[in-house]
């Protein structure tokens, strides 16, 4: 898949961002809304947009949406439970997901298969993610007196199969709208092309 254009460029980040913000004020935990899509936006932002200023753009407002969303409660952002020394992981899971998302961006064609395998690198993005993300916090947080394998490994298995199928849902969802929107606009391109 070539890079997009830079009108297209845009309007993929915003869409991207716009998601984000839409889903991520609620990731402290409201069953009545849309789950968290962060970890998607990450991967389909690598996948599309590539750029390293992007990376950093989406980490920069995702930290932006946990500090507004913590002071929103009435609590500092250093004393929710959520935030702690291994808040920093977050940058190398959200890396993940973008750079595996960037590493595909060159195979992805407009064909099953290649659809497939942007699923495929999503889902060992996003459970590379979650690891790096629910590790950090259960070992470096200082949350769990006395952490062990056992619990950590029990954990991981509760949450982790949650976060990943809400991912690939997402991704899903991202990779069906941008195939139908290349489809359409291959189609109106088409017949122009024709009367030319």
């Amino acid at each position: 898949m070539n890079p997009p254009s830079r009108p297209v460029y845009y309007s993929l980040f915003t869409a991207l961002a716009a998601m984000m913000v839409a889903t991520r004020f609620h990731h402290f935990g409201d069953a009545l809304h849309l789950p968290d899509a962060s970890m998607a936006v990450f991967f389909l932002g690598g996948l599309w947009l590539r750029k390293h200023l992007g990376f950093v753009a989406y980490l920069v407002m995702a930290v932006a949406i946990d500090w507004i969303a913590i002071q929103a409660q009435g609590k500092s952002f250093f004393e929710h439970y959520c935030v702690t020394p291994s808040y920093a992981f977050l940058l190398l899971a959200y890396a993940a997901l973008w750079y595996g998302g960037r590493w595909y961006a060159p195979r992805l064609r407009a064909t099953p298969r290649a659809w497939f395998g942007a699923l495929g690198v999503g889902l060992a993005a996003a459970t590379v993610s979650f690891l790096i993300s629910n590790g950090a916090f259960y070992w470096l947080g200082g949350r769990y007196e006395d952490p062990h394998l056992s619990q950590y490994l029990a954990r991981v298995w509760q949450w982790g199969p949650l976060f990943v199928r809400t991912t690939l849902s997402y991704i899903a969802v991202g990779l069906i709208a941008y195939a139908l929107i290349a489809r359409v606009a291959s189609t109106r391109v088409a017949p122009n092309a024709a009367q030319a």
